[in-house]
């Protein structure tokens, strides 16, 4: 079975190895960052960026996540679960 990623579900899916950007953050030196999540936990992403890895809190995060020629908007207040717990918490349709 393969299972697409759409706006309904990307909440739910796996994140790691998304393309993404800060759309935004508290912080302003994380602003415009493009990178790809190489790893999730509950409180936070760690990003690979041309400048190296970057550890990102989910907190008060928002960023678009690429998936082939769509862009999905992601908050990452709702999604601050451990990445293996995220699909059974977060509500359908996100």
């Amino acid at each position: 079975m393969i299972i697409v990623i759409s706006g309904k579900n990307i909440m739910r899916h796996e994140l790691i190895g998304l393309d993404i950007q800060v759309t935004a953050y508290p912080d302003p030196t994380v602003m415009g960052m493009r990178g790809k999540i190489v790893d999730e936990t509950r409180q936070t992403f760690r990003v690979s960026t041309e400048r190296g890895e970057k550890m990102i809190a989910k907190q008060d995060l928002v960023f678009d996540a690429f998936v082939e020629e769509q862009i999905f908007k992601i908050h990452g207040n709702k999604i601050m679960f451990r990445p293996e717990d995220r699909p059974k918490r977060v509500k359908q349709g996100g």
